[in-house]
């Protein structure tokens, strides 16, 4: 059975010869330019999805609205996406040993926050990549802690979660 990345897993693609993608930095933040009137009552947050060139060749990256879907809390209901604030990847060219980063803004009650999925589907040279999931959630750091009775998968989820954002805040610092 297919399993989902933790949110900070890189995902490789096989079809393309060192491309890599993950999804992290998932955080509590306000957009940028204020807030969009729709989300009135929400909770913005944030994450960042980054594609990688570890290969030998140049590879022309699309990461765009429509390829991007964020669903939140037990019941899988869409976030709100704030496509006026969030920053894309459109026609891209990234090179061997580049990153290009995309920051999409979202809201949603902050009670379904505690579990995010983000789908992503990309397109690299005018091919489209198998649909690829990760699973997190805000403030996964007080989840842990008191975790119900019965939650250790998902605890443990949330355990390796805080550890690779942790190891991706060191490395970009």
């Amino acid at each position: 059975m297919y399993e989902p990345n933790v949110v900070g897993d890189w995902q490789e693609y096989e079809e393309h010869a060192g491309l890599r993608v993950r999804v992290h930095r998932l955080e509590r933040a306000d957009p940028p330019r204020g807030r969009d009137d729709a989300a009135e009552g929400l909770t913005y947050f944030r994450l960042r999805v980054t594609v990688e060139n570890r290969g030998d060749r140049c590879f022309g990256v699309h990461l765009e609205d429509g390829q991007i879907d964020v669903r939140i809390g037990p019941d899988g209901e869409s976030a709100f996406l704030d496509w006026r604030n969030s920053q894309f990847i459109e026609g891209y060219d990234v090179y061997p040993l580049r990153r290009a980063t995309a920051v999409l803004y979202a809201a949603g009650p902050e009670a379904a926050l505690g579990q995010v999925d983000v789908q992503i589907q990309l397109r690299v040279d005018d091919d489209w990549t198998d649909r690829r999931l990760w699973a997190g959630g805000i403030g996964l750091h007080e989840a842990t802690a008191c975790a119900p009775a019965g939650a250790g998968r998902e605890s443990l989820a949330h355990q390796v979660s805080n550890f690779l954002r942790d190891q991706a805040e060191e490395g970009t610092a």
